[in-house]
């Protein structure tokens, strides 16, 4: 009966979200300027393909797209999810200004590259999102928040936000992002993995 029970709730146990090791961010008070420029930033859509003036560009960035997909097909193994989820991430983090191996990096140390990940905190997705911040400049859906775009928009949007605040100090950044600010654990482990991310090495 025992062994029944453990075969029935197997299926289901896969369906469940997993759970991820990440901080908190901390909620604050937003200056109507800063909310508005973030609603903005995360209301816009995406185009659904990079566009390059010089091929040289556009052949790097194959290149990469190439090199970061076979990293990552023990993480994601379904090539058309990778794929997305590599555009997405390259996308994303370049419209916030971002190294895009920074915020792969980021992502390994939140999720574990965990689409439906959720920390103890309440933390969801691939950038383990805090639900306050789709009330704050979103439309309150927290569940948007397990969707690829949104995930990374709001993820990438609020870096940069904290980059800003802590004036380039990406450190103090990651530390404001993970709730740890101050502490170097989270920043170095973030550090450590994007070295394993960095564009140069996958050209």
């Amino acid at each position: 009966m025992k062994a029944r029970r453990a075969l029935l709730a197997a299926p289901l146990a896969l369906l469940l979200p997993r759970w991820a090791r990440a901080g908190a961010q901390v909620e604050e008070q937003l200056a109507d300027a800063v909310r508005t420029a973030l609603a903005a930033a995360v209301a816009d859509d995406a185009p659904p393909r990079p566009r390059f003036e010089r091929i040289e560009d556009r052949l790097a960035y194959l290149r990469w797209l190439g090199n970061a997909s076979d990293r990552l097909k023990k993480r994601i193994p379904e090539p058309r999810t990778r794929l997305e989820f590599l555009e997405a991430v390259w996308y994303e983090s370049h419209r916030a200004g971002l190294e895009t191996a920074l915020v792969l990096g980021l992502i390994q140390v939140e999720s574990g590259f965990r689409k439906f990940a959720i920390s103890s905190a309440g933390a969801r997705g691939y950038m383990q999102v805090m639900p306050f911040w789709v009330k704050q400049i979103g439309n309150g859906d927290v569940l948007a928040l397990f969707r690829l775009q949104v995930n990374l928009r709001f993820g990438c949007t609020i870096l940069r936000h904290y980059l800003e605040l802590e004036r380039g100090d990406m450190a103090l950044a990651l530390g404001r992002y993970n709730g740890s600010r101050g502490r170097n654990e989270y920043p170095s482990a973030v550090f450590a993995v994007r070295r394993t991310w960095d564009l140069r090495t996958l050209a």
